[in-house]
């Protein structure tokens, strides 16, 4: 007996729903499964399942995430957020209108994802100093960066995906800021709705959890552990007797208790006589050269007599200067924690030969309280010592992969990423002003205007290379586009898209126009509450269009309103990623989302099949 090809489609969306609401799987990993179904059913063959990785929408939305990274790293997002947020004085009102206006704005040209991790420990330190609860903040925060998705076509990958769907079907792709008018309209109901009524539905939680999970930044942690005043620089006359010497027979930590963190070394220029001082690891094997400056770290009395000892010179610096040397683009500095059943437990850092291994130091332990910052070489690790450790930036991301011994906290590769773009905010935001100009213009194809911004990034440095281009890239959601594509096709095929289309014909057809875009847009608004909005775009987009086009009607008013309800994710704390990101900081609960999300919705909504004729009629 054989399967027609519109049963198997309709069987196999089913099952890639139930699957989706069940929520067992990685979604990547079930519309791969489903993709690959679909080709072994015979209704698409191989050529034509591979055929979405090939699309432009893809390449863009990969693209954007490698922009949205560098804006990200260099600290101008940040900032950006930082300055708006600080408007809002002691006002709770105030803050709450001008973060949910900075984040919708931020969220209109970057990952909103993005956006909202970036925000969320600015906006619950704020929220602290004001003495309110951070819950009071961040379900605003969440939704207000969905409805900054609809401000540009940029905005959201479900306003790409629909662009596309409009541009395959013969119509005009839609523009950068076509979507502006409609969103701005979404967003001041946004604003005007949690003014006047759901800051009466926000909970008040108090929370116990740290106001950022991602651990202290490296200039924090100095700060903590006081190890600026415990910084010295120190110069070798020509005349010492430690020239020559290797710092690993000197034995400093264990005669002097000091340790020599980093060499400042002078290295003549080619085709140049001048020279120019170059930073040199501390390596166990390192030899040391005259007229040398050791940034070294030890009590005050440790390294006088250290001093006294080899006949060195103790030079001044500004603590600026000594910040510069000792944080920044090479070097960093995190904690790492000594789990129970640790290896290293009950051994010392000389007899595990840290240094020799890594090429980092460690500069103090914290245990039970307590700081040792003295004789940390030869100190006897225990179960549950955080070190304070310091070295390259590779040399400490090479620590949290290889060594399970420790465990690394804080994200090495973002602190990195973020020390070595530091300085280069004002570059990152020229790269985005032209890849805008372009796009609006039409200089180029969009494509091409991001794919030529994302590679400004990585050639200034505000991404540091491809392989934390490739890192940044949220691969799932390019997965989930490129297999969903071809199921577009796979409804096509097999008749199935026509079906459908004929059963909102004979529903919403007798309502004309609004009676199409109505169907539309509730059935998107509800399946992507459970359903990730990407695939539900990819799905009902195509089958939009041969339903406005059957009808007779202009498909612009219908596919924005797809996309608009699919950027509409309210109600459940697993509509979409940033409510997810927003629960657990929030401690919010499954009814928190509803009972503030679903009147939001049903407000937006309602304006929304009102106002989108008004700028696309039928």
């Amino acid at each position: 007996m054989t399967i027609h090809p519109m049963l198997w489609t309709f069987l196999l969306l089913v099952i890639m729903a139930f699957l989706f609401i069940q929520g067992r799987y990685r979604k990547d990993l079930i519309v791969l499964g489903i993709l690959i179904a679909f080709t072994l059913t015979g209704v698409i063959t191989a050529q034509e399942a591979l055929v979405g990785f090939s699309n432009p929408t893809v390449i863009t939305v990969a693209g954007l995430y490698v922009v949205a990274s560098g804006i990200f790293n260099t600290g101008l997002a940040k900032q950006m957020g930082n300055m708006a947020l600080k408007i809002g004085g002691n006002s709770e009102l105030k803050m709450l209108m001008i973060m949910m206006v900075t984040v919708a704005i931020l969220s209109g040209f970057l990952s909103n994802t993005g956006t909202v991790a970036i925000l969320l420990p600015i906006v619950m330190s704020l929220a602290v100093q004001l003495q309110v609860s951070p819950s009071r903040f961040l379900i605003p925060l969440a939704f207000a960066s969905s409805l900054g998705g609809m401000l540009t076509l940029i905005g959201a990958p479900s306003n790409l995906i629909a662009s596309s769907v409009l541009k395959e079907g013969g119509f005009e792709k839609l523009a950068l800021f076509d979507l502006l008018p409609i969103g701005v309209v979404a967003l001041v109901a946004g604003l005007v709705f949690m003014a006047i009524f759901g800051r009466k539905l926000l909970p008040s939680h108090n929370l116990t959890s740290s106001v950022d999970d991602k651990g202290l930044s490296a200039g924090e942690l100095a700060g903590l552990y006081k190890i600026y005043d415990k910084l010295h620089f120190i110069h070798i006359p020509e005349t010492s007797e430690i020239v020559g010497e290797r710092l690993m027979d000197l034995k400093l930590p264990v005669r002097f208790e000091t340790t020599v963190i980093e060499i400042e070394r002078k290295q003549k220029e080619l085709l140049s006589l001048k020279s120019s001082r170059q930073s040199i690891a501390a390596k166990a094997d390192e030899i040391l050269h005259p007229n040398d400056l050791l940034l070294v770290l030890g009590e005050e009395d440790q390294v006088n007599r250290f001093i006294s000892h080899f006949e060195l010179e103790r030079k001044e610096f500004h603590l600026e200067q000594i910040k510069s040397h000792f944080l920044g683009k090479v070097y960093g500095m995190t904690e790492m924690v000594l789990p129970p059943h640790s290896s290293y437990e009950e051994k010392s850092l000389m007899d595990i030969h840290f240094r020799e291994k890594y090429e980092c130091n460690v500069l103090a332990i914290h245990r039970k309280g307590e700081y040792i910052q003295s004789g940390v070489a030869k100190e006897k690790m225990k179960p549950g010592d955080t070190l304070l450790i310091h070295g390259k930036w590779d040399n400490i991301e090479r620590i949290s992969k290889e060594d399970r011994d420790v465990v690394v906290l804080g994200s090495i590769s973002e602190e990195a990423s973020n020390a070595y773009a530091s300085g280069k905010a004002s570059i990152a935001a020229g790269i985005l002003v032209v890849m805008l100009i372009l796009w609006s213009f039409q200089v180029v194809s969009p494509v091409i205007s991001v794919l030529l911004a994302a590679v400004l990034m990585i050639v200034t440095g505000c991404v540091k290379g491809m392989e934390e281009a490739y890192q940044r890239i949220n691969w799932e959601s390019i997965v989930i586009i490129g297999a969903m594509i071809p199921m577009a096709l796979a409804l096509e095929k097999s008749g199935a898209a026509q079906e459908i289309t004929n059963q909102f014909l004979e529903v919403f057809g007798g309502f004309g126009g609004y009676g199409i875009l109505i169907g539309f847009f509730t059935i998107t608004l509800i399946l992507s509450q459970f359903i990730t909005n990407i695939a539900i775009v990819v799905i009902l987009a195509p089958i939009a269009l041969s339903t406005a086009v059957a009808h007779g009607i202009d498909p612009y008013p219908i596919l924005v309103g797809v996309a608009i309800a699919a950027s509409m994710s309210f109600t459940t704390p697993f509509a979409s990623p940033i409510n997810t990101l927003v629960m657990s900081a929030g401690g919010y609960t499954y009814k928190d989302f509803i009972k503030i999300g679903l009147p939001l919705q049903i407000v937006i909504g309602i304006l929304m099949i009102l106002v989108i004729p008004l700028f696309f009629p039928f």
